[in-house]
Order: C-alpha cells, then structure tokens, then sequence
C-alpha cells in the first residue's frame, strides 16, 4: 500500500483529503507546514507528496526544492488557486509531477494522483532491479580464491572508479562480460546504462549501424531514425566483446569517436557528443593481432589504457572447489527431487581436477548445472556428468593440476588409475598385454582393477 504525503496550512484540507485517499486504498500522512513535512519524510517511506502552494515559513516551491534534493525522482502534486498559477508553472519547471487548482474536482486529484503513484512505481521497481543487478556484478561476486583472481579484484577495485577505457583479455568462457559488468556496476556510472554488443555475432554492415546508429533513409529498410549503441549508453558503459573480430573500417570509425568524443550516424553528417566508458574483450592477443596487421596499431594503444587479463581455469584450479559449490547452490532450484543437493563425489571431484576444461569457468558451469537436474542422490556422482566429458577427462594429470592442499594419497590413487585405464585402452582392454605396458603382473593388475572399481564399464 502506498504512502501519500498531504502538506497544508489548513487542517481542514487534509483532513478531506485524507479521506478521499484513503477511501482510494492509500496510507496518507499529513503535515500542516513545509517544516513538518520535511520531518515527516525522514521519518517514513513515502511515494507521493501533495503539497500546497501557499503556506508560511516554507512554501511549496521551497518544499519542493528541498524534496527533490533528497529525492529528484520522489513525484509531487502541487495544490494551487488560481491566481498563483505562474507559480504552479514555474514549480513544473522546478520537477513537480503535476498541480492541481482549488477548488478541486476529486475525480480529476484521484487520477492526477493514480497516475504519480503508477510512475513511481515503475522507479522504485527500476530501483531494486538497478540494486540486484549491482549486487549479482559486485566483483566480490566473483568467484574465486586463487591468486590469479585476487590480482583482477585488485586491478577491478583501482579501476572501477575511473572512466579509463579497460581492455580484458582471456580464452572464452573466463568471465569476461562478469568483469565488464563488475567496472560497471562499482562505478559512479552504475545509475546509467551498461550496453553490451558482441562484434562478432552481425555482419559488418549491420554492426556498423548497431553501433553507430543511422538516419531516416540511410539505406534500404532504414524507414526511421535509429540511435546506435554509443548514443544509447550515453552517460553509462559500452562493452565491445570480441572486439578482435572488428572490421579495418569500423576500427577506424571507433578510433575517431575514441579520439573526439563525437559520431556520426550511418547516412548522417551532424556530430553528436557521447560520454560513455568503453569496455572491450576479446580472446585474442591484440598484440599479436596488430603484428600480424589485423589490428590497427593505434587502435590498440588507444584500448590498451588498462589491461585484465583472465586466467583460464586451469591456470586457478584451487577456485574449482568454491565454483562447484556457488553453481550448485545457483541451480538446486531446479531439481525435480526434495533432496537437498550437498556436494560432489570424491570421484567426480578429481574428474573436475584432471579436467583440460577448454569452455573455462562456462563449461564448469554447463557440467554441474546438467548434474544438478538429474542426479537424483544428495551428491552428484560420475553417472550423472556427460559420457563424453567422463571419457575426456581420463588423461595424463600434470603437477599443475594437482591442487596445492591435495592429499597424497588420493592424488596417487588417481595417478595410478588413469594410468591402468590408459594402458587398458591401449591393449584393447586385454589384461594381460595391459599388464606388460604397466610393468605388473596380471594378478597385480586385476587387484588395482578391482580396487578402482573399474571392471569392463570402462571398455565402453
């Protein structure tokens, strides 16, 4: 239920207004001066002021100026008899929502009203989703505990505050757009628009006016006027991804608005003035590119202000454990079963270790979202993952991939598997040719066999 604030000198009218409010399903609350009004509304959340004009000490011009001090989005009805309508106009001038004159007709203050609330409605609704999107791309949202990604929450937390355009670099799937959003959302442009284009996914032509925007008649199909992704993140961020796949002459056009602070749309000669922070990602190295002359050189340095680069996953394999946990918990409302999903096996747990994981943190995330649905037990085991994951993931395990608090024991056990799997594939599951690659007998080979439970599942 919403709060309607009524400010006038006369008690009678708010007391009448009061009751029509209310009778409407409003909360009022009301004040007989600019001062008490101004207590009032540090003392309770309210949605809409309606406010005489004429009232001594403050009037409603100077309530309203403080009102929209504190909140420049908080509407106000301003209430006014007719000699003082210049005023009315002037406090619109200053941001009120609307005005009123008395005497009133209640059908048309119940609309006026009616219409206000439904505004602000709408901005308080925009406001959560502004909190909860800055919340989700907090960096301390990203996951991770490895020293890798200590070092890119310490370049996000110098960078954040600054409009310095950020190149971020890393294999796809390393979380590119996260950190993008994350410079975002800590900035003071978090109030303003964070735009994202992914260069790689139009054609050139239609990137062109993708970005740029185009004038009535442009082209073919250009029936109106349509700004571009640069004009629509005006005041806020523009995130470029792949910003490698860029053609020679949208890079040149991107390097005049980087240099001038100004663009032309498609079909245009008009300058027009952008303020936006440019963010751009790619999973090239920009400096191999421009060596091998797809990139402009002055292009690079132009981007090159700061530079992120993303580990891939196997680079931070201690932030596997924590990744696991935050993708369980993310999508545990997604299982069709009551039980409560607590972890991983053991076995799946070295799986996720000895893994390559070429999709990076995004294909961790696929694995364990697929899991979750189907693993119908409260820890997600090895039948629960895809065969062809499974059957990649059984490979040669180098020291980097051992986590630095692995228990040794374990870690042997697993060496010591995947090198009887390895050679079993390779004598084509005969034991005893195995056994010669291994160097064992065959009853020392069937023992471990057993011991890791491997059998002839694994001949599939």
């Amino acid at each position: 239920m919403e709060t309607i604030l009524i400010v006038d000198d006369e008690k009678n009218y708010t007391l009448v207004l009061s009751a029509i409010l209310e009778d409407e399903g409003f909360e009022t609350l009301t004040a007989n001066s600019g001062p008490e009004a101004l207590v009032a509304l540090s003392e309770a959340a309210v949605d809409l002021v309606l406010t005489d004009m004429k009232m001594p000490v403050m009037d409603g011009i100077d309530l309203l100026e403080r009102i929209k001090d504190k909140d420049p989005e908080l509407p106000v009805i301003m209430m006014t008899a007719h000699g003082t309508v210049e005023k009315a106009v002037e406090a619109m001038q200053k941001g009120a929502y609307n005005y009123i004159l008395k005497p009133f007709d209640n059908e048309r203050l119940v609309l006026y009203v009616n219409k206000a609330i439904s505004m602000f409605r709408m901005v308080k609704e925009n406001r959560q989703l502004r909190r909860a999107v800055a919340g989700r791309f907090s960096f301390h949202n990203i996951i991770g505990k490895s020293k890798a990604m200590q070092d890119v929450f310490h370049i996000i937390r110098k960078v954040a505050s600054a409009s310095a355009t950020v190149l971020i670099e890393g294999a796809s799937g390393t979380g590119k757009e996260l950190v993008a959003n994350a410079l975002h959302f800590n900035s003071p442009r978090k109030e303003k628009p964070f735009v994202a284009v992914n260069c790689s996914a139009l054609a050139e032509t239609l990137l062109e006016s993708e970005l740029f925007g185009h004038e009535k008649g442009a082209f073919t199909g250009a029936v109106a006027m349509k700004k571009g992704r640069f004009e629509i993140a005006d005041g806020g961020t523009l995130f470029l991804d792949e910003i490698g796949e860029l053609s020679s002459a949208l890079q040149v056009k991107l390097l005049r608005v980087l240099q001038e602070r100004v663009l032309e749309r498609v079909g245009g000669v008009k300058p027009i003035p952008v303020d936006i922070r440019l963010i751009v990602a790619t999973n090239k190295f920009l400096k191999e590119e421009v060596a091998k002359g797809n990139f402009r050189e002055d292009l690079f340095y132009r981007l090159n202000v700061v530079r992120i680069t993303l580990p891939s996953l196997r680079e931070r394999l201690e932030d596997i454990r924590p990744l696991v946990t935050h993708f369980i918990t993310k999508y545990s409302g997604e299982r069709n079963t009551s039980l409560p999903l607590t972890g991983i096996d053991r076995e799946v747990e070295r799986l996720f270790y000895e893994y390559n994981w070429p999709g990076n943190v995004r294909e961790l995330e696929n694995v364990i979202e697929r899991a979750v649905v189907l693993s119908p037990e409260e820890i997600i085991r090895v039948s629960d993952l895809p065969k062809d994951f499974v059957d990649n993931a059984h490979g040669t395990l180098h020291m980097d991939g051992i986590p630095v608090d692995a228990n040794l024991y374990d870690t042997l056990a697993l060496v010591e598997k995947n090198m009887i799997i390895r050679a079993l594939k390779k004598a084509n599951y005969i034991q005893a040719h195995a056994a010669e690659l291994l160097g064992i007998g065959k009853s020392g080979l069937n023992q471990k066999i057993k011991k890791h439970k491997l059998f002839m599942k694994d001949k599939a």
